[in-house]
């Protein structure tokens, strides 16, 4: 008679197996509106009704709802005229376009540009670098490059950042008290999302977001209206461009992208332009300092080295990534969350 862990093993190994499965499933239903429709419809609906409303087969439509039913996503109600969908709560609240937190976007990136570069996850391993160029024939010193490859594609990435911050940003930015900052530039700001809630949490400060030409014209035109006057723009190149003074300066996943020397490069260049007594805010998930997890952090580090040059980090890393610039009285904050803080002061 084997031991419960050996009944337990093959279960766990078939429960990763289907991870991919499982991220699919949820993915199709997005992107075919599933959830949009059950929400914009206000009442339960058929499997065939669903499928006439969005143009899909019955068959299989009736096949994604009911393995939305198994993940929780839906729930299903069992009539005289047959089987009627609904939203769950949760996917109201995440998986549909209108709503505040919607992680729509970011899942759509997830499904669109992130597993096909992990199709070469091997390839990585053995090679030690992005795999941009087998999964889109784009150089892979240019992980930017793919993200930004069309105007689709950039706003698709822009929008999926700014859902993250929609239900992560206040944590990190509420991890120390940030109020003695008023002049802050939030470097890779990208749509503007952590921008506006910074200047919700702190509202005596103005932000400006540092970032390329192209993005920064995306934000403007979809993401950041003229009506939020104590956000700015800055266009540039922060590693190749000079970067104005300033009290505090964000770096939310940024420095996760590039490898040490790039980060200190950048870190030595904000030390340089920050006034004496501001800081920097690193916003990133960390690594334990056994590298023993979290594991949604070694899943991140994983994706680093597919798409990016960097890799996710400990707090001493980053610690030390910070001091070799010249920052000190270094703090950390575990949030709890998906995203840690670390302030470094000058």
């Amino acid at each position: 008679m084997g031991s419960t862990e050996d009944l337990e093993y093959p279960q766990i190994i078939m429960q990763y197996s289907n991870g991919f499965l499982i991220s699919k499933v949820m993915f199709t239903a997005c992107e075919l509106g599933v959830f949009d429709l059950l929400l914009e419809s206000g009442k339960p609906l058929s499997s065939d009704a669903i499928a006439a409303h969005l143009g899909a087969s019955t068959i299989g439509m009736a096949r994604l709802l009911d393995a939305c039913v198994g993940l929780k996503l839906l729930t299903v109600e069992m009539t005289q005229e047959g089987a009627l969908y609904r939203n769950t709560e949760i996917s109201n609240i995440y998986l549909t376009k209108s709503s505040p937190k919607s992680q729509y976007h970011i899942m759509m990136y997830y499904s669109n540009t992130v597993y096909l570069c992990w199709q070469y996850l091997a390839d990585a391993v053995r090679e030690g670098r992005n795999q941009y160029e087998r999964a889109f024939g784009i150089s892979s010193k240019d992980p930017f490059g793919v993200m930004y490859r069309s105007d689709e594609e950039m706003l698709k990435f822009m929008a999926g950042q700014n859902s993250v911050w929609s239900i992560c940003g206040r944590d990190v930015l509420a991890a120390f008290d940030l109020s003695p900052f008023t002049q802050i530039y939030d470097l890779g700001g990208g749509g503007g999302a952590l921008a506006r809630e910074c200047v919700s949490l702190y509202p005596n400060s103005t932000v400006t977001i540092y970032d390329l030409p192209k993005v920064v014209q995306v934000a403007k035109e979809q993401f950041v209206s003229r009506e939020e006057c104590q956000i700015a723009f800055h266009e540039g190149d922060f590693f190749n461009d000079s970067i104005p003074e300033a009290e505090l300066y964000i770096l939310s996943k940024i420095l996760h992208d590039w490898d040490d020397d790039k980060c200190k490069q950048l870190l030595a260049k904000v030390y340089k332009a920050c006034k004496p007594g501001g800081g920097v805010l690193l916003v990133e998930s960390l690594l334990n300092e056994d590298k023993s997890g979290p594991v949604e952090t070694q899943l991140y580090s994983m994706n680093m080295l597919v798409q990016t040059e960097g890799k996710e980090r400990t707090a001493e890393e980053y610690s030390k990534l910070l001091e070799a610039a010249g920052f000190g009285v270094i703090q950390v904050k575990r949030t709890g969350k998906l995203y840690d803080a670390v302030l470094g002061r000058k």
